[in-house]
């Protein structure tokens, strides 16, 4: 008989062998741990069978000289006794590997896999005159193989992160599968380590599940109750007779379980984790294979269990860091805001306007003026807020509360242990928070935010006080430098085109925004203004530093250019004439500018432009099919050396094609983390627009607000751009 081995269901032609008689199969096999069985006839007789027959199928060897179909009947539907009928057929030999049969009587079921050999046996003419069936089983290897693959598919569930639940369940169901009699259950611990909690029981009832969820830990409080309690593996044999189970004797009747079988999962720290119970519906004991499964099972779930605590507690420390990150943000971008606002008044509206819904729903600001306290800013998230600010009851009390901070110069609030005894419950009123607003040693308003349908916290308070320290500063500023805002602005805007002209066949859009404060005149500038025969010149430039030099100088190379350029027709005259100026004052050397000049015709086709750049940001040419072009060519700086020498670009923009022209304020605008804006994410932003053009405001839009999104509001520089679209 050949060993040669083959694929499950595979048949083998194997050479014919001699005739055995069966007593000498008996003797052979007797005592060999394979399965071995001789047929005898077309109805497979039993003849012989050895001690591991009868003990994998069932019988003794009373049973010797019936049918196999008759001994074993559950075989015949499986095809058995059909791969007999043809082996003895035919006289060729069958062989299987892994072959699934399910043995027992109904109700009593279990399933074996065996690797199995029929070979004919032969009478001495050589014809067929019987079976022999030798076979191997193959289940515990198996199962081992099932129970391997499921654990690695655990394994690598809780190595992607996936759903506590979705991996517990998992588990469950692989396990139910591997053991058809067995219900699995996994219960979790809550952190106080009092209660267990619903994790999985896929195979129990709703009603069960939802029974125990939440089924306190203590000592003969169920299997796992108990388990948990204790520590160590419970087992309840029979539930509706052990008295762990009082009280839950008719709920286990129920749900068709009698008996439980629970091993606490514990952590590596030792901490308890939660419990994996394994049910039976009929009373009985665990075989050495179910408490292996228990406790290997039970350290899966327990690497599920701390990997999801790990994985929990890591999101809510990033929670906690994105609320620390958010809180900052606020009071950052409300502070940035507040500085914003020129006016005193202002300053306080916004700072009110800031903080509703955002710390509260209702907001109130009072200041000392000539004396006496008065309410300058009122903010509220509701017409029913509102409402409840106007009462005279309401008011009255913050008044109150506002005259007690005014002169103690420190926070009241309700919030426990804040002010020495809290303050009083305001009517309406679920809590409140007034905080002084002082600088330099004085206390001139206070801030009183007010909650209607929760209580503040602590770290809304901490908001309160941090955003009233910068308010109030803010507003401090406010007096001494809003007059000198205004001076600086009105000095900038005379060194600026008070507005673009009309060109014949051109779209022209343009911004200012001032660094900082704008307490300084600064040096970008650009201009557009009329030449003979219907030309245009257009151009923009920075001037080195900032206040009454850089004013001075940028009115300079204006006035300059306006001279040369109706005498002169070449842009590089132009520009040479403007670098002659610079070099020849009597301004300080260090004072230099860098400038692209152009000029511009219209033809019924389209724009004819001829510009120069000296030192300047390179030029961008946004074409109408949305692709962008950077202008490379380039001269010295003005005001260096006393000659100038550059080249002059030639340029032709069709209807829809843009010439973006901006100063350095622009691309050197910095991130939080210090990086530039620069010309590669300027030309970006112009990608980013739909083609065709949407006009040169647009792209002036798009251009401030790419900046802003990446730098913030507030520049250490002036930002200036100039842009011309052909029409």
């Amino acid at each position: 008989m050949s060993l040669q081995s083959d694929r499950p269901g595979a048949i083998t032609t194997y050479p014919r062998s001699t005739p055995r008689r069966s007593a000498e199969y008996e003797d052979l096999f007797d005592q060999a741990p394979v399965i071995f069985a001789a047929l005898s006839g077309p109805s497979h007789l039993l003849e012989a069978a050895n001690p591991a027959f009868f003990e994998v199928f069932g019988g003794d060897r009373s049973g010797t000289g019936a049918p196999l179909a008759d001994l074993i009947p559950e075989l015949a539907p499986q095809g058995v006794i059909d791969r007999l009928d043809a082996v003895y057929r035919t006289g060729t030999p069958y062989r299987a590997r892994g072959g699934r049969l399910v043995l027992g009587a109904p109700g009593a079921e279990r399933e074996g896999f065996f690797d199995f050999t029929y070979e004919p046996r032969r009478d001495a003419v050589g014809e067929v005159d019987g079976v022999v069936v030798i076979a191997v089983e193959t289940t515990v290897y198996h199962h081992a193989q099932l129970l391997a693959a499921e654990q690695r598919i655990l394994l690598e569930q809780i190595a992607r992160d996936a759903p506590l639940g979705d991996i517990l369940t998992g588990m469950a169901r692989a396990i139910e599968e591997l053991s058809p009699e067995l219900i699995v259950s996994v219960l979790l611990a809550d952190p106080e380590g009092g209660h267990l909690w619903h994790g999985t029981g896929p195979g129990l009832p709703d009603f069960y599940n939802e029974a125990i969820d939440g089924i306190a830990i203590g000592p003969d409080i169920g299997s796992c109750g108990t388990a948990a309690y204790l520590r160590v593996p419970v087992i309840v044999t029979d539930i509706a007779t052990d008295h762990r189970w009082d009280g839950y004797h008719e709920l286990a009747a129920r749900a068709g379980v009698a008996a439980c079988w629970s091993t606490p999962i514990l952590a590596t720290d030792d901490r308890l984790l939660g419990t994996f119970a394994m049910y039976h519906r009929a009373p009985k004991a665990p075989e050495d294979k179910d408490l292996a499964l228990s406790a290997a099972f039970a350290r899966i779930a327990a690497l599920a269990i701390e990997r999801h605590q790990a994985m929990e507690a890591r999101r809510a420390a990033q929670k906690r860091e994105k609320e620390a990150r958010e809180d900052l943000a606020f009071v950052l971008d409300a502070s940035t805001a507040i500085t914003r606002e020129l006016h005193y008044a202002d300053c306080l509206q916004c700072l009110a306007r800031l903080t509703v819904p955002t710390l509260a729903p209702l907001c109130s600001v009072h200041v000392i003026e000539d004396g006496r306290t008065r309410r300058i800013a009122v903010a509220a998230a509701s017409p029913a807020e509102e409402d409840l600010l106007a009462s005279p009851v309401l008011r009255d009390q913050v008044d109150k509360a506002v005259a007690r901070v005014l002169a103690s110069g420190t926070t009241e609030t309700d919030h426990a242990g804040t002010s020495p005894g809290g303050g009083p419950v305001l009517p309406g009123v679920t809590g409140y928070v007034c905080a002084p607003l002082a600088t330099r040693g004085r206390t001139f308003g206070a801030l009183t935010l007010l909650a209607t349908d929760r209580p503040l916290d602590g770290h809304v308070i901490a908001l309160a006080e941090e955003l009233a320290r910068r308010a109030a500063s803010s507003a401090d500023n406010a007096h001494q430098f809003s007059d000198r805002v205004q001076l600086a602005r009105d000095l900038q805007a005379g060194l600026l085109p008070p507005e673009l002209p009309r060109i014949p066949g051109a779209d022209l859009a343009a911004s200012y925004y001032p660094a900082g404060e704008g307490l300084e005149v600064g040096g970008d500038f650009y201009d557009v203004f009329p030449l003979p025969d219907d030309r245009w010149a257009f151009m923009i430039g920075d001037v080195c530093g900032r206040g009454a030099l850089a004013a001075t100088t940028t009115g300079m190379v204006r006035h300059t250019a306006r001279a040369a350029a109706r005498l002169l027709h070449d842009p590089a005259a132009v520009v040479a004439a403007i670098n002659t100026a610079l070099t020849g004052n009597a301004l300080d050397e260090d004072y230099f500018v860098s400038l692209v000049y152009g000029e511009l015709r219209h033809t019924p086709s389209h724009l004819e432009l001829e510009l120069i750049r000296a030192g300047h940001v390179p030029p961008l040419v946004r074409r109408t099919d949305g692709t962008v072009e950077q202008l490379v060519q380039s001269g010295l700086l003005l005001g260096i050396a006393p000659d100038f020498d550059g080249a002059v670009c030639r340029l032709d923009l069709y209807p829809g094609d843009s010439l973006v022209l901006v100063t350095d304020g622009i691309t050197e605008a910095r991130s939080a983390a210090g990086e530039f804006f620069d010309e590669h994410r300027l030309a970006e932003a112009l990608l980013a627009l739909p083609a065709p053009c949407p006009g040169a405001a647009a792209l002036i839009e798009a251009m401030h607000t790419a900046v802003t999104a990446f730098a913030g509001h507030s520049t250490p520089d002036d930002q200036a751009a100039l842009v011309l679209t052909a029409t």
